[in-house]
């Protein structure tokens, strides 16, 4: 599985926990649970790089919302603070992809060359 497989994976992996939260547990640990595999599987695979830590920490800002938007309050606004986190989600699958370098730590773990892009644009 290659660094871009597991950008995917854990936005996936954020989307499914957004969907169904209130459901998915405590609203102080659902941010932290929003960015679990992305820290876990990816961040420690590419290179630090401001664009995708500013995308990460939107993804907390947004989480955050979320999870802090009161249990009675309108459907329309559980709903707008969930579209809001799936946005940020996929911005942060976008920079990875977009931004994103292999680093040393990753090419050792067979997930692709060190120095390399996350993913490659197709040529047209």
């Amino acid at each position: 599985m290659n660094v871009a497989d597991l950008v995917r994976a854990a936005a996936a992996k954020a989307r499914r926990l957004t969907a169904v939260f209130p459901q998915t547990g405590r609203k102080d640990d659902f941010p932290w649970a929003v960015i679990e595999a992305f820290d876990a599987d990816v961040r420690g695979h590419i290179e630090r790089d401001r664009r995708v830590e500013d995308e990460r920490d939107r993804v907390l800002i947004a989480s955050v919302t979320l999870a802090e938007t009161p249990a009675d309050a309108e459907a329309e606004e559980i709903d707008r603070a969930r579209r809001h986190l799936v946005r940020a989600i996929d911005y942060l699958e976008e920079a990875v992809l977009r931004f994103g370098i292999v680093n040393q730590a990753a090419a050792r773990s067979g997930h692709g060359t060190a120095g390399a892009p996350v993913s490659t644009t197709p040529k047209r």
